[in-house]
């Protein structure tokens, strides 16, 4: 059954709290508000009890698919489950009541967990140093390409150029472009990598730099990075790599042994923080020696046993953030690693890279991987067979919801038709995988011989397939009659 709207909950005059008298002496309304902001009309609000609203949104609440509830073999995003013990800790009273200007000496306790924080990333990665105010992937990208730019300029030397190969995340070339970078397509080569042709065709004194995804994001390692980072330096541009595949490499290799100048992490993917719909997240970079006096300020610094803000760096590209990023991200981190340390963070990464391979095993005799090497946390597969009975990736996604399985990416990387890229993390059991891959395998098979049922997808949700073009182009807010008649009749 589906669920009313709170609207049509609403009964007149009933109310879900009482407000206690006013004790503060009585003002005319024309001294307290100007005219003109003052309704004339009461807000068109549901008038509903507490236990009515309560059951509402725990009801919808229940429709929801969570990383809590469902397996999310989501590719590039890192949906994995994350223990609640990171979220207790974090929301410990001398964490959460903090106060961002608090005086140094009353936040000693938490300036030490962000200090030893970028120490235990930068032993992780190989880099000599992290910011850790990013508060998103994206903004760490930001943040890395304004160091790049910095670099250059410091150096004298007009760069406009970015570098990067068509297996990159989405995000770069948006990062670039908004940095004021004109960016230049990399064409992968025959096995997925790097073409090293075409780069040293393309390595022109006009580049800046290569924003490199590794694994790239048909979760493969690309194999030839030495090379990559020897031909750029030898050309004085920087690697830049995109680290929010991390989860694959974690006590396996360090980026800043491979020769990368600059990395973003994405904590909110590798390091324990549930994510999605916009928050929260950290994207700390990191970048090396060379690059450590270009990182914003303030940086946390140790003298003695004390801790204490530095703002001091001359080439610094300055804030990216208010104070200093999204503390409670960084504390679930901090305590994921803690908890797990060196051998259960290399063990998460190699379960991650057995899980993603078992199932790549189980699923290319049906749905044909392009690139099919030894992958390694996430593989990408093509559906564009099933095209010939009118069925489409997202058709297969959209099914998926019926089976209890949320969707993997569609319709990325762009450079394979059809494309489900499958993240299976290390926190999924055998069992699921089983039962995952099950599920695409019907669905191949309901493609053939009852393609109208894969293509209706989904029918067992609260609403069917909705109009996603439109409800992108036209987002409709408010609630009408009107509105309510046209969710009625999408289920």
């Amino acid at each position: 059954m589906a669920e009313p709207l709170i609207f049509e909950r609403s009964v007149s005059g009933r109310r879900g709290y009482r407000l206690p008298p006013s004790d503060v002496l009585a003002m005319g309304q024309a001294e307290a508000i100007p005219d003109d902001q003052v309704r004339t009309e009461p807000p068109r609000l549901p008038e509903v009890a507490e236990i009515d609203a309560i059951r509402h949104y725990t009801r919808l609440s229940q429709l929801n698919f969570s990383v809590d509830t469902h397996c999310y073999p989501l590719g590039s995003c890192t949906m994995k489950y994350n223990p609640k013990l990171n979220d207790r800790i974090a929301a410990l009273p001398n964490f959460a009541s903090l106060h961002p200007l608090q005086p140094t000496s009353q936040v000693q306790g938490v300036l030490q967990l962000l200090y030893e924080l970028d120490q235990l990333l930068s032993a992780i990665t190989g880099m000599a140093a992290f910011t850790l105010q990013p508060a998103a992937g994206a903004q760490g990208e930001l943040t890395g390409l304004k160091i790049i730019a910095a670099y250059h300029r410091r150096k004298r030397s007009i760069r406009s150029t970015m570098l990067i190969p068509d297996s990159a995340h989405g995000t770069n070339p948006a990062s670039a472009a908004i940095s004021g970078f004109t960016v230049e397509k990399l064409r992968s080569g025959p096995d997925g990598l790097v073409d090293l042709h075409e780069l040293k065709s393309k390595l022109t004194p006009d580049v800046a730099a290569l924003m490199l995804t590794n694994p790239n994001t048909l979760g493969l390692f690309e194999r030839n990075i030495k090379t990559i980072a020897a031909l750029l330096h030898e050309r004085d541009a920087l690697l830049y790599m995109d680290g929010a595949n991390m989860n694959a490499l974690l006590g396996i290799a360090r980026p800043g042994e491979m020769g990368v100048d600059i990395l973003q992490l994405n904590l909110h993917k590798t390091f324990s923080t549930p994510h999605g719909g916009g928050g929260p997240g950290a994207g700390p970079v990191g970048v090396g020696k060379k690059l450590e006096a270009f990182l914003p300020v303030p940086r946390v610094r140790k003298t003695g046993k004390r801790f204490a803000w530095d703002e001091r760096s001359r080439a610094t590209i300055g804030r990216v953030h208010g104070f200093y990023g999204n503390v409670g991200v960084l504390i679930r981190a901090y305590a994921y690693i803690r908890t797990l340390g060196c051998e259960g963070l290399m063990r998460a990464s190699e379960a991650a890279i057995i899980n993603a391979n078992y199932l790549k095993a189980k699923l290319e005799p049906t749905f044909p991987v392009p690139f099919n090497d030894h992958c390694m946390h996430e593989f990408v597969v093509t559906v564009k067979a099933l095209k010939a009975h009118g069925i489409t990736a997202m058709d297969v996604a959209k099914r998926l919801l019926d089976y209890g399985f949320y969707a993997p990416t569609v319709y990325f990387p762009l450079i394979v038709d059809e494309a489900l890229m499958i993240e299976p993390t290390e926190t999924e059991s055998q069992e699921t995988l089983d039962r995952f891959a099950e599920a695409l395998l019907s669905i191949a098979q309901e493609a053939t011989t009852n393609p109208e049922l894969v293509r209706g997808a989904p029918h067992r949700l609260a609403v069917h397939r909705l109009d996603e073009v439109r409800a992108a182009r036209e987002p409709n807010l408010r609630w009408t009659p009107e509105h309510r008649q046209s969710v009625v009749h999408s289920r």
